[in-house]
């Protein structure tokens, strides 16, 4: 396990890139940037690329496989951060919205129901509300708070 606090960024759909990487230089914290494609990403030394396969599952297994006690791991699946909780890490989402042992089952329980709903309707949905400046300001503050309350043990 690495002393080093870190991020860990499910990155192929993250809309808050750039929000935490201001986040992290300014707390000089690592980024790792997990994704099954080369994204672009700022040259920074506390920047690292992570470009995994193709497989299903495979930026999901790495992060899960990564996380620890002293990783915040940002994502939207439900399922990733189930594990990354289980590893001890703090997962929040997109959103600003964490994620917690007490919140997941819910979450993953909804996920199922959804997925049945969406499997009855032939697909057509609605699909999540669109991202907002609120949602941005929400996840700076909520990130910002994680690596506080991570660095004061």
């Amino acid at each position: 396990m690495t002393d080093a606090i870190r991020i860990l960024v499910d990155a192929d759909a993250c809309p808050v890139k750039d929000e935490i990487y201001r986040v992290a230089w300014r707390h000089e914290v690592a980024v790792k940037v997990v994704s099954n494609s080369r994204l672009h990403i700022p040259e920074h030394p506390l920047i690292e690329r992570i470009v995994v396969s193709d497989g299903f599952d495979a930026a999901d297994d790495w992060i899960a496989e990564a996380a620890n006690p002293k990783s915040i791991v940002v994502t939207a699946d439900i399922l990733l951060a189930d594990r990354a909780l289980k590893a001890g890490a703090s997962v929040l989402g997109p959103n600003g919205k964490a994620f917690t042992m007490a919140s997941i089952g819910p979450a993953i329980a909804t996920r199922a129901i959804m997925a049945d709903l969406r499997a009855g309707m032939d697909g057509r949905t609605g699909g999540p509300p669109p991202f907002s400046k609120a949602d941005r300001s929400q996840f700076l503050q909520a990130l910002d708070a994680a690596l506080v309350r991570i660095k004061r043990g």
